[in-house]
């Protein structure tokens, strides 16, 4: 089951509070001290990252089973660990990116 995180949003400019996420070649906010639950995105020039994430808007969300989700999925960005406590992937639906987030 699904359950929303947050909603990430690309940002050209310099955001307060961003910091640097070198392995993903972005500037992120803390989604946790947003009152709307709003991540905001700054990337690289060369990020690596999929166009559609480093564009449109994203709707994160916990997922008790990342694996399950992706098996039939359009994947825009494979399971990646972002640290011990959490993997992540990015797939399309409907268009949009949508951010899965598995908490261990």
């Amino acid at each position: 089951m699904r359950k929303i995180n947050h909603i990430g949003i690309p940002v050209q400019k310099p955001v307060s509070g961003e910091v640097y996420n070198e392995g993903m070649q972005v500037y992120l906010t803390d989604f946790t001290k947003s009152p709307n639950k709003i991540e905001f995105l700054r990337f690289d020039k060369d990020s690596w990252m999929p166009e559609k994430i480093q564009t449109l808007a994203h709707i994160a969300y916990e997922v008790d089973n990342l694996d399950s989700e992706l098996e039939n999925a359009k994947v825009l960005l494979p399971k990646t660990i972002v640290n011990e406590h959490l993997t992540i992937a990015f797939i399309e639906e409907e268009g949009i990116a949508l951010e899965l987030m598995q908490f261990n």
